[in-house]
């Protein structure tokens, strides 16, 4: 249904405008009564042997919807009942910001990929509380914190520490952003020594709280050997929860569509990000020795791709690309045929 009917009309829309018109819809059509139960009924897969405890968490399944798809906390509530184990809102700021100026959403149809460049637009770390202590489901929530693009580096950690601080209560675990390729000098922040005093000072406060919740750092595909030996690193002298792997990448190579598409400034997901994706997360499991969890992200578009992120090292997947070209159906097909 999805990819013979919803998906080639949402497809003739530009995307960003697609992706709020499908929204909008979602909204719509799960204030009718019984719908969210029709919806349940068709994409919702349970069974004992794909839950994990993780982090003291209780994933009823290892799929979540990565960060960037809603971004604003806006239908939490609605995903919930397509099938998810988890759900990532964000990348949140402090102060509501616009992004980038469009279009910054190109569909790569060929490659079965996407170039955003959308900028961390949001609407701010508080309107997202105010969504989040509002919400009826109890899945499990992630809040994907960022800074804002007018901050400097230097003040970079009190950025992430007001975010932090204001989701604690509404959110289950953390994920700390400094690998998006679209906001000024961001990925300077993966470097060791300003990685390590962000991170060191977000678990600082953690600890402070009577219970502390998980911390992860999300990752971009393009670092060296290096750069993720640093990683493993700085994960174990922090203590921080895991690592998510991976964010968009910047590469541009072996695609086959529109060169005047691909061109386009941004980080790429979705296909052609799928075997690197996975190399990272096998490099980080083996130099490791598995010491931490990972959370695999990074075109997955079938049964097959999950798979081999699971058998690279991954704990638990995220969907983002797959989901908008295969639709909500991959989730069930994914877990009713995962090799647990």
């Amino acid at each position: 249904m999805y990819k013979l009917f919803i998906r080639p009309l949402l497809f003739r829309l530009d995307a960003e405008k697609a992706h709020y018109f499908t929204f909008d819809l979602i909204k719509f059509l799960f204030k009718i009564p019984f719908v969210p139960q029709i919806f349940k009924s068709i994409y919702h897969y349970e069974n004992p042997r794909l839950e994990r405890e993780i982090w003291g968490l209780k994933f009823k399944n290892p799929i979540g919807l990565a960060a960037g798809f809603d971004k604003n906390a806006i239908i939490t509530d609605e995903f919930s009942n397509l099938g998810f184990g988890f759900i990532e809102i964000g990348t949140i700021t402090p102060k509501a910001q616009a992004g980038n100026d469009k279009p910054r959403l190109f569909r790569l149809k060929e490659d079965q990929a996407i170039i955003n460049r959308m900028g961390f637009n949001n609407d701010g770390v508080k309107v997202a509380v105010e969504r989040l202590r509002k919400r009826k489901s109890d899945i499990l929530i992630g809040g994907n914190i960022g800074k804002n693009k007018l901050t400097p580096n230097e003040n970079a950690v009190d950025d992430y520490m007001i975010c932090f601080t204001e989701l604690f209560d509404v959110v289950d675990y953390f994920v700390v952003n400094v690998s998006s390729p679209n906001t000024p000098n961001l990925r300077d922040l993966q470097e060791k020594e300003p990685l390590k005093k962000l991170l060191q000072a977000l678990q600082d406060k953690n600890l402070t709280y009577p219970k502390s919740k998980p911390i992860l750092l999300k990752i971009a595909p393009d670092l060296t050997d290096s750069q993720l030996m640093d990683i493993i690193e700085i994960v174990h002298e922090t203590n921080i929860a895991g690592v998510i792997a991976t964010n968009t990448t910047i590469s541009r190579d072996d695609l086959t569509s529109d060169p005047t598409i691909t061109k386009e400034m941004g980080g790429l997901s979705g296909k052609p990000v799928s075997k690197r994706s996975t190399e990272v997360i096998r490099f980080l499991a083996e130099k490791s020795n598995k010491s931490f969890p990972i959370i695999g992200v990074g075109g997955i578009h079938s049964v097959a791709d999950a798979q081999e992120k699971l058998d690279a090292g991954a704990d638990l997947i995220q969907l983002y690309t797959g989901f908008i070209y295969e639709g909500p159906a991959l989730i069930k097909d994914i877990l009713k045929n995962l090799e647990c």
